[in-house]
């Protein structure tokens, strides 16, 4: 197999002394070669990140191995040692002839240089812990190690180097000290190799490589289907092609001509090209190390520590709710203590809410919230870093649970949290559409909070339990039981109302969907559930409990007897509504309700401000305007007083209402009867 010389974007470039291809005006070096297509896609990519304390021999370990320099920085070179993260990158011929390729993320080993570090190593698959054999355990050793395991990295490979430095004897010292530190580890002798190699002489590189064979192939091929996020490393710009960035794609697929947003900046850019581990590529897929060259935004809109996904997908945060681990060497962690925060290649300031308990002893988990003091984008299940706020030393780490909590009770919270870090993924689906009550959730916001893509979800919605307990409602999905807890609401609700007002027929739908705070389509649905059940009837707009109409005392319904009999005797010679509310028993504020119900009943019926008809005096009069039109179509004000024996008082406002109920339409001085 040959090995590409290309001029990689995402890794440096060998064929440049600096390293640095930037002064190329074309994307891939003229000293490339080119893998064929048919072995490109038969490729399985790995990223592998080194660990170890400085001077220990990484750098020269990846150049061995791959033949690339990762040391790209003028001033690495001058002094020796690795001041930020470098990459290279390997191809190894696979037994069933395919190919696996190896993305390598090397990081400083310098303790001043470990924020640099964890950058580079939230999104490798595999680790080599590189111990110098004649230096054996250091304290950079501990803490790359410590990281490795609260980043949830599960295999990988010791490797001693500088063994042609060292004596047999010390040789094997150090092997079983190294057997001892990693024993009961992910890299516990028992399952995982330990392997000695001289970088200068090239023994035990063989074994390594078929070392790293084994153990690649282990890995877990990463989900290309899943939403893309490609966290920043490295951002710089080329002459005639502008902003470059790189970064290990954690998830998913990025094609040529995809639209994506910067986080947190929220700017929308389209991928005008791609390279993956230096070749020139139509897409890149999770797990490779990949660059792009975006339009849309300049080179001094991006920095490392961003993140490229879908637009118009997901949302920056500034709290997370997790679940974190304190190193049994961290000193205690209390409430509300600030920390630094690395995820992926993003690091803040974080302040730490504990729940329900003022600090967290070494060694212990705890749920908590992180405030940050900038936004990112993190979801659930992504692994972070702690360290302590000074002196900076890494402290623990730990796992995001929830990226867009919302308030919730003591207890809640909590059983919530746990469902999130110890369910399946319909239970987790309907403990977050649980959360939301009535209000629901929509399938983009959930998409939004889980990071899963909607086919996902909607494959989990289908899933029997998720389908007795979440109805959809429009665009939102709504868990039965908060739809439960909404009927009991507005039953109690219309309840209470008519006890209060027993001389009202019900109460308004809007009221009532506004005393129930619901959205009015999770409200109609839940309305049209409860007449279904016949537990309430709906007259027009109006809601009121079964049988349960107006309510009247004796005295009330007297009133009401009163006051209609005032009317229907007067004809349209009425009396002011005043007077006749001056003589009856009840008081005032009852008596205007039983005149609203009147009024609302078309009992009697209100054509000014000041004139109540009862309706048989109108209905009435519509059929002598119908009678009088056989005489004559027309009628005027004079002639009208004479048909109905009223005065002009009078006249005037009945007039007026029969145009509105179009029974006549005025031309001039005149009415015209329609």
């Amino acid at each position: 197999m040959q090995r590409s010389a290309s001029c990689r974007l995402s890794d440096g470039c060998p064929a440049h002394p600096s390293g640095r291809p930037e002064a190329d005006a074309t994307w891939q070096c003229r000293t490339s070669v080119r893998l064929p297509p048919t072995i490109l896609s038969g490729m399985k990519s790995v990223i592998v990140g080194t660990a170890g304390h400085i001077d220990h021999g990484k750098t020269a370990l990846l150049k061995a191995l791959t033949g690339i320099d990762a040391d790209r920085l003028e001033e690495e070179k001058r002094r020796g040692i690795t001041i930020d993260i470098g990459f290279a990158h390997l191809e190894l011929a696979l037994p069933d002839g395919e190919t696996l390729r190896l993305g390598f993320v090397d990081v400083p080993g310098h303790e001043r240089f470990v924020r640099n570090m964890l950058a580079g190593v939230g999104g490798i698959d595999l680790v080599l812990l590189v111990i110098a054999a004649g230096e054996s355990i250091k304290p950079q050793t501990r803490e790359h190690f410590d990281i490795c395991r609260l980043l949830s990295v599960r295999r990988g490979i010791a490797v001693l180097t500088k063994s042609d430095l060292v004596d047999r004897e010390t040789l094997d010292v150090t092997r079983l000290e190294v057997e001892e530190f990693l024993r009961n580890s992910f890299l516990d002798p028992t399952h995982s190799s330990i392997i000695a190699v001289s970088s200068l002489t090239g023994a035990g590189l063989d074994d390594l490589k078929q070392a790293l064979v084994r153990v690649a192939g282990e890995v877990p091929a990463r989900d290309s289907s899943a939403l893309a996020r490609l966290p920043i490393d490295r951002v710089f710009s080329m002459k005639g092609f502008g902003p470059v960035v790189t970064g290990t794609l954690v998830s998913g697929m990025i094609r040529k001509e995809d639209e994506l947003e910067v986080f947190p900046a929220r700017k929308r850019v389209r991928v005008r090209g791609i390279q993956v581990h230096g070749e020139a590529a139509e897409q890149a897929i999770a797990g490779q190390r990949t660059a792009l060259n975006p339009a849309g935004v300049t080179t001094q809109e991006l920095a490392r520590g961003m993140v490229l996904a879908p637009h118009s997908t997901f949302h920056s945060t500034s709290c997370v709710d997790v679940s974190l681990t304190l190193l049994h060497s961290a000193k205690p962690l209390k409430d509300r203590a600030r920390v630094h925060l690395h995820a992926y290649t993003f690091e803040t300031i974080a302040t730490v809410v504990l729940f329900d308990q003022k600090q967290v002893v070494p060694g212990e988990t705890a749920l908590a919230q992180l405030r940050l003091a900038e936004p990112t984008l993190l979801l659930p299940e992504d692994r972070f870093i702690m360290r302590q706020f000074s002196p900076v030393v890494t402290i623990g780490g730990g796992v995001v649970l929830d990226a867009s909590p919302v308030p919730r009770r003591p207890g809640r919270r909590e059983a919530f949290l746990e469902t999130l870090a110890d369910g399946d993924a319909q239970s987790i689906l309907r403990a977050r559409i649980g959360r939301r009550g009535h209000g629901g959730i929509a399938l983009a916001e959930l998409v939004a909070e889980t990071g899963w893509s909607r086919q996902v979800i909607e494959k989990h919605l289908a899933a029997r339990a998720c389908q007795a307990e979440v109805r959809r409602i429009g665009d939102l999905l709504v868990h039965t039981h908060a739809l439960d807890r909404l009927k009991l609401l507005v039953i109690s609700t219309v309840a209470s109302f008519q006890k209060k007002n027993p001389l009202v027929a019900g109460i308004s739908k809007e009221e009532l969907r506004d005393q129930a705070q619901a959205t009015s389509e999770v409200f109609a649905a839940a309305l049209e559930t409860l007449v279904r059940e016949k537990k309430l009837e709906a007259g027009g707009e109006v809601i009121h409990l079964p049988g349960r109409g107006v309510v009247m005392k004796d005295e009330e319904a007297e009133s009401r007897e009163i006051i209609e009999q005032a009317f229907a005797s007067a004809g349209l010679k009425v009396p002011a509504l005043k007077d006749v509310l001056a003589g009856l028993k009840v008081d005032k504020a009852r008596t205007q309700k039983i005149v609203t119900l009147l009024l609302r009943d078309k009992v009697l019926v209100k054509i000014s401000e000041d004139l109540v008809f009862h309706r048989d005096a109108l209905l009435d009069l519509r059929k002598r305007m119908s009678s009088e039109k056989a005489k004559s179509p027309k009628i005027d004000v004079a002639r009208f007083k004479d048909l109905t024996g009223v005065s002009r008082k009078y006249a005037i406002p009945l007039l007026e209402y029969l145009d509105r109920e179009h029974v006549t339409r005025r031309v001039g001085d005149e009415r015209l009867i329609l």
